[in-house]
């Protein structure tokens, strides 16, 4: 075993916190003595209906290529998503998931002596950035579960270097109203940059999504981050991106290592955001499985906060017990007292018979 007694990390390593991501089949099924097979996953927002088939086919066309370097610059995703989108290739950036991009942004804005502002409630990852960086987190309540603007623009000073806004919102599954998000953009100091984490997004019926691309088009200090993960079912691959104006996007850039979006990835989300069929099949899985949710939980007489996400929030009770047993049983939830929600559990829709076990078996635990 070797003395690291002697050796001087920076200060605050020992005191970071860890993320806890949902457990995965393959550890769950060990432990619990089961073949991955019996187990339902959902625990991480997943698209249980797999990935788009249009991105399968790529990801097999590209396997007899994975001996090559990728594409740094992922010239042809970048320019059929600029065009999907209706942006300028300059525009977007490519991280490892969008976890990467938010640990960018936290190399460009962050350092001790700066803050950063986010709602309780909201994605752990914000936080967990700011610490690594020396930064201070400022958290604003949230109310009936959304995002309080009002709340969180009280929380911004002269230090202030970022402000996130999941929206939808994880774990919460709760969305702000588009103007009041606009306003809240509009009346923002100029020294504080806005970052809104479209995750969930494309979930949304397009109607029903913020005009936050057209916010982006003129100019204004603003940062989006999507990701491949949730509406493409890619989270594999873990590939994410970020739109804001070219100079923020060139600052960004200067800490993204030369390949960090593997090839397969860049191919199959180049597919991907061809199958509008499959975006348009994800809808509906959705808006049938929280449907389903919510009339099991008003049966069961428990609260629930209504999504518009791929998950729901529920209120069990000690909600890692529950989500122990039901573990036992087979199905993988994720409690969220670290969130500080100790008595709710995240369930994320499944296929419709995973939905229907997993809610047979949550009857049987809180019986």
């Amino acid at each position: 075993m070797s003395n690291t007694s002697a050796l001087l990390p920076r200060p605050g390593i020992d005191t970071l916190m860890v993320y806890e991501p949902g457990r995965p089949l393959e550890e769950v099924a060990r432990e619990q003595g089961l073949h991955p097979s019996e187990l339902i996953k959902l625990a991480s927002n997943e698209n249980n209906l797999g990935p788009s088939p249009k991105a399968v086919t790529a990801m097999r066309e590209a396997a007899s290529q994975m001996h090559l370097y990728p594409d740094g610059g992922a010239f042809y995703l970048r320019n059929a998503l600029a065009e999907k989108l209706g942006i300028s290739p300059d525009m977007l950036i490519f991280g490892n998931g969008s976890n990467e991009l938010i640990e960018f942004l936290g190399h460009v804005f962050l350092q001790p002596g700066t803050n950063l502002v986010m709602s309780q409630s909201a994605f752990i990852i914000y936080k967990l950035v700011a610490d690594s960086f020396g930064a201070e987190t400022r958290m604003a309540p949230m109310q009936n579960f959304t995002h309080d603007l009002e709340a969180m623009a009280a929380c911004i000073d002269e230090n202030t270097r970022l402000v996130f806004v999941a929206n939808p919102n994880n774990p919460t599954g709760t969305r702000v109203r588009n103007a009041d998000l606009k306003s809240f953009l509009d009346a923002l100091p100029p020294h504080v940059l806005p970052v809104l984490d479209e995750a969930y997004v494309e979930l949304l019926d397009p109607a029903a999504q913020p005009d936050s691309l057209s916010w982006v088009k003129a100019q204004r200090p603003l940062i989006l981050l999507r990701t491949f993960s949730k509406t493409y079912g890619l989270a594999g691959l873990r590939l994410g991106y970020g739109i804001g104006s070219p100079e923020l996007i060139n600052w960004l850039g200067k800490f993204r290592q030369p390949f960090n979006v593997n090839a397969m990835a860049q191919a199959a989300a180049l597919a991907a955001i061809q199958d509008e069929a499959y975006v348009q099949q994800t809808r509906g899985c959705i808006q049938e499985g929280l449907a389903f949710f919510e009339q099991t939980f008003k049966e069961l007489g428990l609260e629930a906060v209504p999504s518009f996400a791929n998950f729901i929030l529920v209120k069990t009770g000690n909600g890692r017990a529950v989500f122990q047993a039901l573990q036992k049983r087979g199905v993988i939830a994720r409690p969220m007292d670290g969130y500080g929600l100790p008595d709710w559990l995240r369930i994320s829709v499944g296929l419709p018979e995973e939905n229907q076990k997993a809610m047979t078996i949550l009857k049987e635990v809180l019986s």
